[in-house]
């Protein structure tokens, strides 16, 4: 069986600048371009990094 990618926008998510994380596979990609690319990501590292800041601008 097929799991289906599931998207999610974060709740902090603005309209201009978001990323949406899928489960289970565990891609990223930019909300306003659904047909792009994905990146592939360790989720657990890639939530530590958001946590730790170091997507701050």
């Amino acid at each position: 069986m097929n799991n289906p990618t599931r998207w999610h926008k974060s709740s902090y998510s603005g309209n201009d600048h978001c990323v949406e994380l899928s489960r289970p596979q565990g891609l990223i990609r930019d909300s306003k371009d659904p047909n792009g690319p994905a990146l592939a990501v360790d989720v657990a590292a890639f939530m530590q990094a958001i946590k730790d800041g170091r997507f701050e601008h």
